[in-house]
């Protein structure tokens, strides 16, 4: 018969035991299952006991490596750079001297004509100052006649010395008034002393032209200058002549100048030399201005390119030999003036250099207690000081196998 519970209250009611629904078969079920999960888990652990323990592998801190660079003192030549524009050495604004009419011209009397020396360019209209030649030479006549006589009755005693000194005086009047006319006509001819080219024109034939009047630019082939923008700190570099050692023309001894522009598509080069250094310092940009000087910039005696007036080039000077620099790429430079060097204990140490001159390689640093320490040449993501590193001169072939072999 079905079990049944008696719950005490007001309300007695027969409830029957929740054990005794389920069978006299379902308890043996209930203890296998529960056997069943009790074996499992002796296996289990059975397993985890008898697994033998991985090899431990050890955690190694690989510093970052990098390559070093060992500084060793050095003699070098620096080169200054600089630019400028091509100027004549020696340029003529032509001026009438003389009044007149222009009668001719020559061919070579335009822009970018080249003329020789001595060669006429114009000539103005001489008819009046022939003839004012004409007449001071019948004066001259004349005058020497009058003296000549007066000398003569001077020595008879018949004239006083007054007389003879009067006329000795119209003499010398007549004479230099033959010299002032023969000058004026020679000035009808428009000439240069030297070998030249024409820059402008500004008077065609037939214009009237007083004494003063603008005629031409022209300006002589035979030298050329450049002058060189210094800063004080290229100026430590090279020898400069003094402003008052002025060389005799195209014998200058100073540093030798390679000149460089680009003509017609393909770049051309120049060979000059300073000749002299201007004795001013500019105020508004305060540089020093040195002079090169280029022999026969058109190459009207040789066959090389012609460098034109008013040409933009740029310019390489040769400088001094400088002993005891030390040189490290330009690419390690943290900044402009921080190196990171590295101790004996392979670590970094941040330290600040004085660069006397860089380029887009090379930096230079002028400094003894530099030799035979070492720099990391290695670009560092966040270098401090005190980090440490390895050197790609040390041995880490075996640490580096043994990390590869526990990783396996």
């Amino acid at each position: 018969m079905p079990a049944f519970e008696v719950e005490s209250g007001q309300n007695t009611e027969l409830r029957p035991n929740r054990w005794s629904t389920l069978g006299p078969r379902a308890l043996p079920r209930i203890l296998f299952s529960l056997g069943i999960l009790a074996v499992a888990v002796l296996a289990v652990a059975g397993l985890i006991a008898l697994k033998s323990e991985p090899p431990k592998k050890e955690i190694e801190n690989l510093d970052p490596l990098v390559n070093v660079l060992e500084l060793e003192p050095m003699t070098t030549r620096f080169t200054v750079r600089s630019q400028g524009t091509v100027r004549p050495r020696t340029q003529t604004i032509l001026s009438a001297e003389i009044a007149g009419t222009i009668t001719s011209i020559s061919p070579k009397f335009v822009a970018g004509g080249v003329f020789s020396a001595d060669e006429v360019l114009m000539r103005i209209d001489p008819t009046n100052y022939e003839v004012a030649l004409e007449q001071a030479e019948a004066l001259v006549e004349q005058r020497q006649i009058e003296y000549d006589g007066a000398a003569k009755l001077r020595e008879q005693g018949y004239r006083a010395e007054a007389e003879l000194a009067s006329a000795a005086a119209a003499l010398a009047s007549a004479k230099a008034e033959l010299v002032r006319a023969s000058r004026d006509l020679e000035r009808t001819y428009i000439r240069l002393p030297y070998r030249g080219i024409v820059r402008s024109k500004d008077t065609d034939l037939g214009q009237f032209v007083n004494p003063g009047t603008r005629l031409g630019v022209v300006f002589a082939t035979d030298l050329a200058e450049v002058r060189l923008p210094l800063t004080d700190r290229d100026l430590a570099f090279i020898d400069l002549p003094d402003a008052a050692d002025v060389e005799v023309t195209g014998s200058g001894s100073g540093p030798a100048v390679t000149l460089s522009a680009v003509k017609r598509g393909v770049l051309e080069t120049w060979q000059a030399r300073v000749v002299r250094s201007e004795a001013v310092v500019d105020e508004s940009s305060r540089v020093s201005y040195a002079v090169a000087e280029i022999v026969d910039p058109y190459q009207l005696e040789g066959d090389g390119p012609p460098l034109p007036v008013g040409s933009f080039v740029s310019a390489s000077i040769s400088g001094n030999e400088v002993d005891g620099i030390v040189r490290v790429p330009a690419r390690v430079l943290r900044g402009s003036r921080d190196l990171l060097f590295v101790d004996a204990d392979n670590r970094i140490r941040i330290r600040a250099v004085d660069v006397i001159r860089s380029d887009a390689d090379f930096a230079y640093i002028r400094d003894a207690s530099l030799f035979g320490q070492r720099i990391a040449t290695t670009a560092l993501e966040a270098p401090f000081n005190g980090m440490s590193v390895r050197t790609s001169d040390e041995d880490t072939t075996g640490r580096l196998a043994a990390a590869e072999e526990g990783e396996e």
